[in-house]
């Protein structure tokens, strides 16, 4: 079958590549290689999709080149996919910081998106391998398990390696370098960390606290949450995308709070500093925490140096971890096809004229909270309209 456009990839990315290159005439096929379109748009959000953040910009994003995402996200912008949302009439609401959610079902999106694409008259076909891709004569040919496709554009929307269980692979990268596009490494994005030590915080699974969690000198201020084998919450997740293996996470379990001050306004208190702790943060928590870290004494018998010690130990927890949870808990991927070997205006890659990588397999990886979505839109968007 000879076409316009071949999307690998039916997921947020593709699907939206493939409306606007259909709404261009372009005569266009996405093939998907799971049973149905859209598999992380349905299971995101706990199923009700953070579609978008109303207050993304480049600083929201992590690459090698952290301006490459600026002109695709200005030329089409979290405004414009509430416009088509709201369009086909889907209820949704802002849950905080800017994240916009479904008050329905995820389903939602990926039912507005297939009418988007059949308005396009664009082309879909589900549970189909993709066996190999050759360049052709006038494009590129895709060898799938149905049989062979000709395109004169290929678009490359396979995602990243986060979670495995619905479908991740490594197809993207390999056809990447398969033409001579440099990847950059990958490590999962987003996602829980686990203790080096720290045993003693394994029967905490399910607390959570308000917190600061600061990777080098990036901050984030969410709930953490304890598991059995470290922490997550969403702080921790933000701060997976910028620590190291071998750096420590500081953690303020006080934040926006002083313990000086709150010493200094009880400073006759007879009451002893682990229980004037639990008026702030669980009494689990402070058991666990409390036992080598601070003098265990009544506050008004804490001297200066004492009252910074204990300040220090909340307000600057030094927590190390031996690694994360892996794919299988991660939302994204950080890493990718480089940034500098696609053009930042049409995705397409330098070397290979109509080659197009869109999406999470590229080396932009967006912060929690709806980024990540409209890196797919705006990336799709910019190479729907140029394939």
């Amino acid at each position: 079958m000879d076409l316009d456009v071949v999307i690998i990839g039916g997921g947020a990315a593709g699907l939206f590549c493939a409306i606007h290159a259909g709404r261009r005439g372009r005569q266009t096929l996405v093939i998907e290689h799971n049973a149905e379109v859209g598999r992380k748009i349905i299971i995101s959000g706990g199923g009700r999709c953070n579609f978008t953040n109303i207050n993304t910009g480049p600083e929201n994003f992590i690459s090698a080149n952290p301006h490459f995402a600026r002109s695709a996200l200005a030329r089409y912008q979290p405004a414009d996919f509430v416009d088509l949302v709201r369009s086909h009439r889907i209820d949704f609401h802002e849950k905080k910081l800017g994240q916009l959610f479904c008050r329905g079902r995820s389903r939602e999106i990926v039912e507005m998106l297939l009418a988007e694409c059949s308005g396009a008259r664009v082309k879909i076909r589900t549970g189909c391998k993709v066996n190999g891709v050759e360049t052709a004569a006038d494009g590129f040919l895709v060898r799938s398990e149905i049989g062979d496709f000709r395109c004169k554009s290929l678009v490359v929307a396979t995602g990243g390696l986060s979670f495995p269980k619905i479908g991740a692979s490594d197809l993207g990268y390999r056809l990447a370098e398969q033409f001579g596009i440099a990847v950059e490494p990958t490590r999962p994005s987003l996602v829980p960390l686990v203790f080096d030590g720290e045993r003693r915080f394994g029967r905490l699974a399910g607390i959570a606290l308000d917190a600061e969690v600061t990777a080098g000198r990036t901050a984030f201020r969410e709930n953490i949450l304890f598991t059995h084998r470290g922490l997550s919450g969403p702080a921790i997740l933000q701060a997976s995308n910028y620590w190291c293996p071998g750096e420590k996470l500081n953690i303020d379990i006080l934040p926006g709070s002083s313990f000086s001050d709150l010493v200094a306004r009880s400073r006759t208190s007879k009451q002893r500093v682990d229980n004037f702790l639990k008026r702030f943060l669980p009494e689990r928590f402070v058991d666990s925490f409390a036992a080598d870290r601070i003098p265990l004494k009544p506050l008004n018998e804490l001297s200066n140096n004492e009252i910074s010690i204990v300040s220090e130990a909340v307000h600057r927890w030094q927590v190390a971890f031996r690694g994360t949870e892996g794919w299988h808990k991660a939302e994204v991927t950080i890493g990718g096809v480089s940034t500098a070997e696609l053009s930042s205006q049409t995705m397409m890659a330098k070397k290979v004229p109509g080659l197009y990588f869109i999406g999470e397999v590229v080396d932009v990886t967006g912060w929690l909270g709806g980024y990540n979505f409209q890196w797919a839109w705006s990336s799709g968007f910019a190479a729907g309209q140029a394939v």
